[in-house]
């Protein structure tokens, strides 16, 4: 038996999870912290939409722990453990993969310490949270220093590092691009509207309202997807969010926890990841 786990705010807001019940009528849907689930009667347990993870990443780590001693773990654990804190960045960046421009001020750190390699706080910056999810705890700060400091400092207080990365302003007119991967093989892509030219809007708590259509990947930007699949070792599904620049794309996130697959976008695409997901549990 297969599980696709969500968790209860999401339960009707992944749209992905309709599509999915029709291609795996024998998957049955699950919260991550229901206490009465027994996770050993699953052949492969999938995370799918555990959007709140990131309010309570040391349980969510734990809970993960048990159920691969339990049960097979999609994706697996070593893979949640590292992609749950976003300074899995600076990993691509020593491989040789091109990032956004990112620094990380710790919990405990200055600013003054932390910052001056890249990062000028004088100029445009997105401000967010290393362990977050859906654009929770994100700013842009339009070059004001004040501003960056105070968010930095919020975040510290609640426990997490601060990443600053500079606005990329090609993304006003060139918006994401999101290449989909499904047991390690490119599915399709997806381009997404700039969401911080203007205020966030988050949807149920959980994500921030997104301009999301059909998109087909250039050359380039599969190129950077399959370097970064190829090191990921195997997966169930990945999700790769690159950003234009002059010099080309360069990887946003790369998304092996939690991602929106969006399904919807392709018409073979709920039927690769059902034969996929189904695999797992053979």
């Amino acid at each position: 038996m297969l599980a696709l786990v969500t968790c209860a705010a999401a339960r009707h807001l992944d749209g992905d999870l309709p599509l999915l019940e029709r291609e795996l009528p024998e998957a049955r849907i699950v919260v991550w912290d229901d206490p009465d689930v027994d996770w050993q009667v699953f052949d492969a347990v999938v995370i799918r939409s555990t959007w709140d993870y990131h309010e309570r990443r040391h349980e969510f780590v734990q809970w993960a722990r048990r159920v691969e001693s339990l049960s097979g773990l999609w994706n697996p654990l070593e893979l949640i453990e590292w992609n749950t804190d976003k300074r899995y960045l600076l990993d691509f960046e020593r491989d040789g993969i091109p990032i956004v421009p990112t620094e990380f001020v710790a919990v405990g750190d200055s600013v003054g310490k932390s910052i001056g390699r890249r990062i000028d706080l004088s100029t445009d910056l997105v401000v967010k949270p290393s362990v977050g999810a859906g654009s929770n705890g994100v700013i842009r700060t339009g070059g004001d220093q004040a501003l960056a400091r105070a968010h930095i400092a919020t975040l510290h207080a609640n426990g997490n590092a601060a990443m600053l990365q500079p606005y990329l302003a090609q993304v006003d007119t060139g918006g994401e691009t999101g290449l989909v991967y499904l047991g390690g093989e490119f599915s399709h892509a997806f381009a997404k509207a700039a969401i911080l030219a203007a205020p966030i809007v988050v949807e149920g708590g959980l994500y921030a309202e997104e301009q999301i259509e059909r998109r087909t990947a250039t050359p380039a930007e599969i190129a950077i997807g399959e370097r970064v699949v190829a090191g990921l070792g195997p997966t169930a599904y990945a999700r790769i969010d690159l950003l234009p620049t002059d010099a080309g794309p360069v990887v946003l996130e790369v998304e092996v926890t939690e991602p929106s697959l969006y399904l919807d976008l392709d018409q073979g695409a709920p039927a690769r990841a059902a034969a996929a997901f189904r695999s797992l549990a053979a």
